[in-house]
């Protein structure tokens, strides 16, 4: 088994594997292309991004600077995904996004790990958990999304927060570890903020 059939088959594997390497250097060719593109190349930057990712949905919108290690290739996204500035995904497994889903800036998504055992860690070797984002799920600024976790649908995850665990759907999330701190309910439907209602119909 090469170690990049051990990478895919989630074993532990050298990440300095040649075969890796080469395929990796590549995908990092357009990502340098895509976070060098001007801002009103629009265009550019999206046929980019269809290149580089696993999946693009429609809709979707990624503020340069990006930073993947496989310039996304493991990345899949839903329609109408918005990525603030400065998005870094340790994409070495999948990562699935769901639909309508907000990302702040300075957020962190990693799917790999290293073991516990100094023996391997010396060697730099590692392993890979995929994370998966559920639909109309909004991460705020800075927050860190480890290996193997899972988001559901609708729940919020306040900025800073670092997930360790499984967060489950329809909950605001926040902290580090990050622990759900309530569902979403009938309040959020009456206030956007602390006691300031909201404007139901002046946004239909």
């Amino acid at each position: 088994m090469t170690q990049k059939e051990r990478m895919e088959a989630g074993l532990v594997y050298d990440p300095a594997d040649q075969e890796i390497m080469d395929d990796q250097a590549q995908r990092l060719e357009l990502m340098y292309d895509f976070n060098a593109c001007r801002p009103s190349e629009y265009e550019k930057r999206t046929e980019l991004l269809h290149r580089m990712l696993g999946k693009m949905g429609e809709g979707c919108y990624i503020e340069p600077p990006f930073r993947a290690n496989w310039a996304g290739k493991h990345l899949y996204l839903g329609n109408h995904v918005y990525v603030n500035f400065n998005l870094t995904i340790v994409d070495d497994a999948d990562i699935f996004i769901g639909d309508k889903v907000m990302i702040g800036p300075n957020v962190t998504i990693a799917t790999a790990n290293h073991p516990i055992a100094p023996e391997l860690r010396a060697r730099a070797l590692q392993y890979n958990r995929s994370v998966h984002i559920g639909n109309n799920v909004w991460i705020g600024a800075g927050a860190i999304l480890l290996p193997g976790i899972s988001i559901g649908d609708n729940s919020v995850i306040g900025a800073g927060s670092v997930v360790t665990k499984d967060i489950p759907a329809n909950v605001v999330a926040v902290g580090n570890p990050c622990k759900v701190l309530r569902e979403i309910g009938e309040r959020d439907q009456t206030y956007f903020y602390k006691s300031e209602r909201i404007d139901w119909d002046n946004l239909k």
